[in-house]
């Protein structure tokens, strides 16, 4: 049983900053804002998880019965994340491709404490609690001091490198078109790594800035030991409420510009785009195909499709596909037979994976994999890791990767155009 209490909420910005500040002295954190954006399936503004109670962290096969066992057994609130190559647990691949920040497979963890925020409150749910200790803890947070410094400060900028060079990038995405006219596939997410080598963060900072620009939907800050993600996501993979799930794949992006007419107008020219269209209808087809492997027999429905919604950085087309599933479906067997979402491999999917490991340079580890929660409900809602630095301090190694759906009607040179819109946030942030 977890003690509940319940407190009125200061104004979020500098009350974020002294809440992401006090959470550092723990191990295990996790911060989950929406940024008020608004959402049809939003359950909470956001969310606070810190100091594991109990936790599971894996590196091998059978990471997914793990997770099952782990979560049957706990029933009770976890939050963590899913690395992109569980995809290895689930079909016959492999990843062998350059590693620099070394996330585990899973890490998922049972917090001590809980900060659930609504629109003007938020509760704290304590597991175990000692006498008076919310009470200390929230006194705690309204002294804690800010920070050093502002977001005005510029921190030393960092050089960004890219893993795989222009020339090199136009010959793999080259390589994915012939795929396609034979038929081997008829979509491929290709992704590129920009990193620095020996580099220090300061990760509250570093995730501040980054969300100040990008006020994304499904933002993340989540700490491990030395492990962080700062993630200014704008893509949810999956929510399980009851016996509905969803999923609302992303794909089709087009640039933000300043005069609003002109803006307007690549809004317009997004929903219209044959290209982007057939993207996303083709996802979206692999998204009900892996629901249909759960669903109950005709439950399976496309709710919103190829619809173009503003953020601060892009213009993103957004599906959204449900479905119904029995009470004897498990949350994790849900991810098990979903994972990885479609909008960060392509389709068939198995080939596409083939395919992007063989091209791409670097592991993807913990990036277009998942960061969430399940609730002691047998309820879930987790993100898609893109728009997002990863950090291992203790390695003082920095990585972002951006990617994009190759098609038959895709050109090397508008998929690298379309990479480096995606990564404008991001170089923002980390050069200065």
């Amino acid at each position: 049983m977890r003690t509940v209490k319940k407190y009125t909420i200061p104004t979020k910005e500098v009350f974020t900053e002294r809440l992401l500040s006090w959470a550092q002295q723990f191990d295990e954190v996790v911060w989950l804002d929406s940024n008020e954006y608004a959402q049809e399936y939003s359950s909470y503004k956001a969310i606070l998880a810190v100091d594991a109670f109990t936790s599971i962290k894996t590196q091998t096969n059978g990471s997914f019965e793990a997770l099952e066992e782990y979560q049957s057994r706990a029933k009770d609130w976890l939050f963590g994340y899913l690395t992109y190559d569980l995809k290895n647990d689930i079909e016959a691949l492999e990843s062998n491709n350059f590693d620099g920040l070394q996330f585990p497979d899973i890490y998922f963890f049972q917090p001590k404490k809980i900060f659930l925020f609504t629109e003007n409150t938020v509760e704290l749910h304590y597991l175990r609690v000692v006498e008076d200790e919310a009470e200390k803890d929230w006194e705690d947070i309204q002294e804690e001091n800010i920070v050093d410094g502002t977001l005005e400060d510029k921190p030393e900028a960092i050089k960004i490198r890219l893993r795989t060079s222009k020339d090199s990038y136009f010959e793999k995405v080259s390589t994915i078109l012939s795929h396609i006219q034979r038929g081997d596939i008829y979509e491929a997410s290709f992704c590129q790594e920009f990193f620095a080598e020996k580099t220090k963060l300061d990760p509250i900072k570093t995730f501040l800035h980054l969300n100040d620009i990008s006020r994304p939907p499904f933002a993340t800050f989540l700490k491990f030991e030395n492990l962080f993600l700062l993630s200014a996501s704008p893509e949810r993979y999956l929510k399980k409420t009851g016996g509905t799930v969803i999923s609302q794949p992303i794909k089709g992006t087009a640039k933000r510009v300043f005069d609003p007419k002109e803006d307007a107008a690549m809004v317009e020219k997004l929903r219209l785009d044959p290209k982007e269209r057939s993207e996303n209808i083709m996802i979206v087809d692999l998204v009900r195909n892996d629901l249909s492997k759960i669903a109950k027999k005709g439950s399976v429905r496309v709710n919103e499709l190829c619809t173009v919604y503003t953020f601060e950085q892009v213009h993103q087309m957004i599906s959204t596909i449900s479905c119904q599933i029995s009470e004897d479906i498990r949350p994790v067997e849900v991810i098990k037979n979903t994972f990885p979402m479609g909008s960060m491999t392509g389709a068939p999917k198995v080939s596409a994976m083939k395919i992007i490991e063989e091209l791409e340079d670097a592991k993807r580890g913990l990036y277009s994999g998942a960061a969430g929660y399940f609730t002691p409900d047998n309820d879930m809602d987790f993100n898609v890791i893109i728009r997002s630095i990863l950090y291992n301090a203790h390695k003082e190694y920095v990585s972002f990767s951006v990617g994009g759906a190759i098609t038959a009607k895709s050109t090397p040179e508008t998929e690298y155009e379309e990479c480096l819109i995606k990564a404008k946030a991001m170089r923002e942030v980390l050069e200065g």
